[in-house]
């Protein structure tokens, strides 16, 4: 797959590398080396060190110990901006866009064209922007507010804004985390089309089918330190497997037949909103895993956004353990014993700047309250430390912030806040995005031993193998509508794709 090259001197060659945070030692004498025109994919568990590694390369921190070389010369990085000189541009995991500028001015900040060198050139910025997505044969308006975009498209911007400035070295960071399959597929043509003898691409995914058909080499990262390099054409799913965890995963099998529960603990009927649902139906039995399937745009977020009352709904009617309610808000749906996971953790799941324990129990805080108003810290960090241990959330301490967690980590502090809240109806929205195979196989496990216990789960997922693994049924969704409700024994990839791509005049299931 990689290119003919004349030099056998690395594009990018790392030793040595060190880097230690507070009770944290993120890397430990790791190595790195990218070739001239290759895609060499970098993966490990959460909190293995690759984020880490990333932000040293990209100016973001500072090393404690290591070599850097570019083209055989020694070099050392002064900053963000320093990075994006030598050549080397990020994709961050984590979206690094501003919201309420455009386009166009989030590709260019700190870089707009200027009349009589003075004044913004509006047109010369968007008619630059416009030209960068037509080479990149992308169909983004330049004039749109970034806030309006899909997670998708916010994606796709990260993407130009990275390929907008000359990089020999482009560092992908879970790239296809919210995208579909058609948009991956035009992620991997950029990647094809950006990658020449003078550049090379560092692929950071836990996607492990994404590695064969993107990369040429395979390092492996375990708990910070080097484990080794394995060359993609000849290296098995199994063996990098291994490599990232240390144990074996099984994670193909699906869930056996299991006789439904007669009680039904949520119904949704003739659910409709103003922009997207229409007239959406289905029923959630107690101890069941009901996996919601569909394209990007289906509707799967907004009808969960819409039970949970954080979207208004224009009809319709929602029941609770049989008894007709009214949802205004996630407040009303937590009293009613309804947890909402949402996607977006970042801004809607963690207080970032808060600890680990203060997260946890941020949904459950007045039990923690004496009744002089008081908060009993001893019972917060004791309850954290159950759920710490309980979900392997790796953290030097319960009083670590959760800024300094891995994304994978920050995840299952969202997990565990709705736990700790005992809430009888759990909806996952997207509970594994940006999480490793390791740890998802731990999530996995823990879904199913609460559905054991009596809980009932909407999971959300865009990923087909993940929604046939772990769901008993199966509500596939298209343009807003609910298509189709499957048995977990009737369903294929294919059968599901089939029904997420057919329009439904009707849209209800019974």
């Amino acid at each position: 797959m990689t290119p003919e090259t004349t030099t056998t001197t690395a594009l990018l060659d790392l030793s040595g590398v060190s880097k230690g945070f507070p009770g944290v030692q993120a890397l430990d004498d790791v190595r790195l080396e990218l070739r001239h025109g290759e895609v060499l994919a970098l993966v490990g568990e959460n909190g293995a060190g690759k984020s880490t590694l990333m932000k040293l390369l990209a100016g973001i921190y500072t090393p404690d110990a290591g070599t850097f070389r570019l083209n055989g010369e020694e070099f050392s990085i002064e900053g963000p901006r320093h990075a994006q000189e030598l050549g080397i541009a990020i994709i961050h995991q984590e979206f690094n866009l501003m919201p309420d500028l455009t386009v166009a001015q989030n590709i260019f900040i700190g870089r707009e064209p200027r009349s009589g060198g003075v004044f913004l050139d509006d047109r010369a910025l968007n008619r630059s922007a416009q030209e960068l997505f037509d080479r990149l044969g992308l169909t983004i308006d330049p004039t749109e507010r970034v806030e309006h975009l899909t997670v998708a498209r916010q994606q796709m911007v990260e993407i130009a804004k990275a390929l907008s400035f000359n990089a020999k070295v482009l560092i992908m960071d879970e790239p296809t985390a919210a995208l579909n399959d058609a948009e991956v597929e035009v992620l991997f043509e950029l990647i094809q089309r950006f990658r020449t003898p003078d550049t090379g691409v560092i692929y950071i995914s836990h996607r492990m089918d994404e590695l064969a058909r993107i990369s040429d080499r395979i390092t492996v990262l375990r708990d910070g330190r080097y484990i080794d390099t394995l060359e993609t054409a000849t290296s098995t799913v199994g063996e990098v497997i291994s490599l990232m965890v240390g144990r074996t995963i099984t994670g193909e099998q699906r869930p056996g037949q299991v006789q439904r529960s007669p009680d039904v603990v949520l119904s949704v009927a003739g659910l409709s909103t103003k922009k997207l649902l229409k007239n959406v139906g289905f029923e959630l039995h107690r101890g069941e895993i009901l996996g919601f399937a569909g394209l990007m745009g289906a509707g799967r977020t907004e009808l969960a956004r819409a039970i949970v009352g954080a979207d208004p709904i224009e009809s319709g009617r929602i029941t609770v353990d049989g008894r007709e309610v009214q949802i205004g808000n996630p407040a009303d749906a937590a009293r009613l014993g309804i947890g909402y996971l949402s996607e977006d953790r970042k801004r809607l799941g963690v207080v970032l700047e808060q600890d680990v324990a203060t997260n946890i129990v941020l949904s459950t805080l007045p039990a923690f309250t004496s009744k002089a108003g008081f908060m009993r810290d001893g019972a917060i960090i004791r309850t954290a430390r159950e759920f710490i241990g309980r979900l392997r959330i790796k953290t030097p301490s319960a009083n670590q912030l959760v800024k300094n967690l891995s994304g994978g980590n920050q995840q299952k502090v969202v997990i565990a806040k709705w736990l700790a809240k005992d809430c009888d109806i759990l909806i996952f929205d997207e509970p594994t995005r940006g999480i490793d195979v390791g740890a998802k196989d731990e999530i996995y496990a823990l879904l199913e031993e609460l559905a054991r216990q009596g809980k009932s789960i909407i999971m959300i997922s865009s990923e087909l193998p993940e929604v046939l693994r772990m769901s008993h049924r199966i509500a596939v969704m298209c343009e807003g509508r609910l298509n189709a409700v499957l048995d977990n024994a009737e369903a294929t990839q294919e059968i599901v794709m089939d029904y997420a791509t057919r329009f439904s005049a009707e849209g209800t299931v019974s």
